[in-house]
């Protein structure tokens, strides 16, 4: 597979010249979505070689039956899978009696283009078949922004040196089945098929879960400019439906399909309504028609962009990559449904199944938080709170008690739903993330009110459980925390790993700490809270003893806490002595040797000073900074940003800068060489933190917003905005300095490199 061949664009993502090797890259790559359905980039027409067809629909899911070698008390039933949704997108083309596909005709001048600013896909090239027919065809595509359960697609096909038959085929093809089934099962029942005029419907529900959903499509046929009509042929089959329009066409004339498609589901309407609101929606989109559907997806993404947007000036790639992670991110989540979530592979593939991971509460919530309303950072915390019954179950089957909480490390409905021992049952840090995400929430946003109306709930939940968790140990006479595998899943079933400790310990305080201000500030809700759920002074008097006393692994030899207490019985070999051709390790060592080894997949120690760096001193950064980077490889996808970010802090820019590379590239250069398998949703997030967090050196800390900027040396300029409680703040950064935009109609202080400064309304401050 060529890694390189995305063309480098402001604006665009850019593939030119059609290589078979990396079309199911490109599907990944080219993927859009609008938040509430998202589709691969598949080809409309038929294509015979190697594919990977992907449609997928918010919040639908089927609980597949888990496959494990031997079953372990406590292991969940099932692993959740996002579910490969009906295809509406497919457009048979039969060109002068010849099947139009790319596998098997000779393609001249393919380009494919994704632009970012519009969210529109666009493919164009020249077919030329053995008899030496040549046929141009032009594709656009997009998912309405502005009517979220609708896409359309404008299909255009001119002759270039032939005057013949053209046959459109669009259909509808519900038999689409999970590339990552267990069990190779079909997740769907087929209801019903209807078809009338130029329209047609499936309706389906999946299978145990129950989710209805109605896939339809409405068809327009255009020859130069003019709507045409013409006879269609109907074929059905148990799971498709497709029509065949067929036309002379002459040489230099172009005929084209318009196909309006699209998901009605019953988690938004009713299920005996899908079939009417799926007619209503199609019908809206064609009524309004392509074009003018298509300028309301013009302004749907200038009005994102007018916030979410980073500019970056002298380095294009830089600049292509930064736009392309905050479009996904756009693409996959838009904030109006406390019911859906992010899920590491968005709407891009079905790898790692489940709808959501730690990933949204320790990357995701900043960005959503800074560019977007706090509603729908608020939605994401929301998300987790409805669920907080379920995380006590969760807790409750691996027997902890008195309302316990442990949240799932996969799931989509609360309820745990990943079956790797070493994950589900000792990666118990991504319970801290939870309430590291509410802290982040409330510290940014001054949003108190959610502690009282829903966190505190969570928050308390999570501290029993580290308190039960955590074990004395007389010999330490300290408590510690054994049989976890932290961020780091290159060391599993390790004791005190130390980023967990002292999530555990931060957990507990920060729970105490807000009680205390619900006591003095709110003695009616504390009374509240605290009745319903059954909390008293002892239990917290106990949940001090287990802070107070939490052990961390320590090295005095060379002054920096260790990951874990075993850490230094390895042999400590930088990363830069591996050869190249043993990278990445994970696809060429045994899981054994990956074990024994010092290679850090992703840095536990990092990711704690990251979040708590206002807790530790620029030396003590410093030190952890230069003892972890050599040793780790950066095979998890959270694990460039951080050290981008710290790196930043620290000064060392030309690290910063390479570690951005790394983060906000991974899938466009395919760094681990697996985009094919969808994109890194999640870990996108943490590229705007590198950029914002980490050149641009915004903290919250201290109800204080600040800001240090530092630029990488071949930049010339960048900015970004952020919204910041009732403000809305423009940050411009060269090598002579850096300027400060205050957009809001009140004044806005900030710290700028230890100076305080204040902003008023409409203001611009140059520093």
């Amino acid at each position: 597979m060529n890694l390189n061949y995305i063309k480098a664009h402001e604006w665009k993502i850019v593939e030119e010249g059609f290589n078979k090797e990396n079309v199911t890259a490109s599907e990944s790559i080219f993927s859009i979505g609008n938040g509430a359905m998202g589709q691969r980039a598949n080809f409309e027409e038929h294509y015979s070689g190697e594919t990977f067809q992907g449609s997928y629909i918010g919040g639908i899911y089927y609980p597949d039956k888990t496959r494990v070698g031997w079953w372990k008390n406590g292991y969940p039933e099932y692993f959740a899978k996002v579910l490969n949704a009906p295809n509406w997108i497919g457009i048979g083309v039969i060109i002068n009696g010849k099947t139009l596909d790319l596998n098997s005709c000779k393609v001249i001048d393919f380009s494919r283009e994704m632009d970012m600013r519009n969210g529109v896909l666009t493919r164009s090239f020249i077919a030329e078949f053995e008899d030496g027919d040549m046929a141009k065809v032009h594709v656009t595509r997009f998912l309405s922004m502005d009517i979220q359960e609708v896409g359309a697609i404008k299909y255009s096909v001119t002759p270039i040196n032939f005057q013949g038959e053209i046959e459109f085929s669009p259909y509808l093809d519900a038999g689409i089945m999970n590339e990552d089934s267990n069990y190779d099962e079909f997740f769907w029942e087929i209801l019903e098929q209807k078809e009338t005029d130029d329209e047609a419907y499936i309706m389906s529900k999946t299978l145990k879960t129950n989710f209805h959903v109605c896939t339809g499509m409405k068809v327009e046929l255009i020859l130069n400019d003019y709507v045409i009509n013409i006879d269609k042929e109907v074929k059905t089959t148990e799971k498709s439906i497709s029509y065949a329009y067929s036309t002379l066409v002459n040489s230099g004339d172009t005929f084209s399909i318009v196909k309006y498609g699209g998901y009605t589901q019953g988690m938004n309407h009713p299920n005996a309504e899908l079939l009417n609101f799926s007619k209503q929606q199609l019908n809206k989109a064609a009524d309004l028609g392509f074009e003018v559907l298509l300028e309301k997806q013009v302004k749907a993404w200038n009005k994102i962009w007018d916030t979410a947007d980073i500019t970056i000036s002298g380095d294009i790639k830089a600049q292509q990559a930064i736009r392309f992670n905050i479009f996904q991110l756009n693409q996959t989540y838009s904030g109006e449904d406390s019911r859906l979530n992010i899920g590491p592979k968005g709407f891009t593939g079905e790898k790692y199944g489940g709808s959501t991971y730690w990933d949204t509460e320790a990357y995701c919530i900043p960005f959503y938080m800074s560019t977007k309303d706090k509603n729908v950072a608020k939605n994401l915390l929301i998300y987790r709170y409805n669920q907080l019954g379920k995380a006590i179950e969760n807790a409750e089957k691996l027997g902890f008690s008195n309302g316990a909480a442990l949240y799932p490390m996969v799931t989509m409905n609360g309820e745990e739903c990943h079956n790797e021992w070493e994950i589900t049952f000792e990666e118990i840090h991504r319970n801290g993330a939870m309430v590291y995400a509410i802290y982040n929430y409330v510290n940014y946003t001054g949003d108190f009110d959610y502690v009282i109306t829903h966190g505190m709930e969570v928050i308390i939940a999570i501290a029993r459980f580290w308190n039960q968790r955590a074990t004395y140990s007389a010999d330490k006479d300290q408590y510690v925390i054994l049989g976890v595998t932290g961020p780091n899943e290159y060391e599993n079933n390790v004791n005190n790993n130390w980023y967990t400790n002292f999530l555990a310990k931060w957990c507990i305080e920060y729970a105490l700490e807000n009680l205390d201000i619900l006591k003095d500030d709110y003695p009616e809700e504390y009374v509240r809270i605290a009745e319903k759920v059954c909390l008293d002074e002892i239990e917290m008097q106990s949940w001090t003893k287990v802070s107070d006393q939490m052990y961390f692994p320590y090295s005095k030899k060379y002054d920096v806490f260790l990951q874990q207490d075993g850490f230094l019985d390895k042999e400590l070999i930088p990363v830069d002595q591996l050869p190249k051709s043993e990278r990445p390790i994970n696809q060429k060592w045994s899981w054994d040797r990956i074990l024994r080894s010092p290679y850090i997949k992703q840095a536990d120690v990092l990711q704690g000073f990251y979040f708590f760096e206002n807790l530790f001193d620029q030396d003590s950064l410093e030190k952890h900074f230069d003892f972890y980077e050599p040793l780790t490889v950066h095979e998890s996808s959270l694990s460039p940003c951080v050290h981008s970010i710290l790196a930043a802090k620290i000064n060392r820019i030309d690290k910063a800068y390479e570690m951005y590379l790394r983060t906000s590239r991974l899938d466009l250069d395919d760094y681990n060489h697996e985009v094919h398998e969808g994109l890194h949703i999640t870990s996108m997030a943490g590229t705007w933190l590198s950029v914002v967090q980490g050149f641009g050196g915004m903290r919250n800390f201290n109800d204080q917003l600040s800001f240090d900027p530092k630029i990488p040396k071949n930049w010339k300029s960048y900015s970004f905005k952020i919204k910041y409680r009732d403000h809305t703040i423009k940050v411009f950064k060269n090598h002579e300095g850096c300027k400060f935009y205050n957009e809001s109609d009140t004044p806005v202080s900030i710290i700028v490199s230890g100076k305080e400064v204040t902003i008023f309304n409409k203001d611009l401050v140059i520093l």
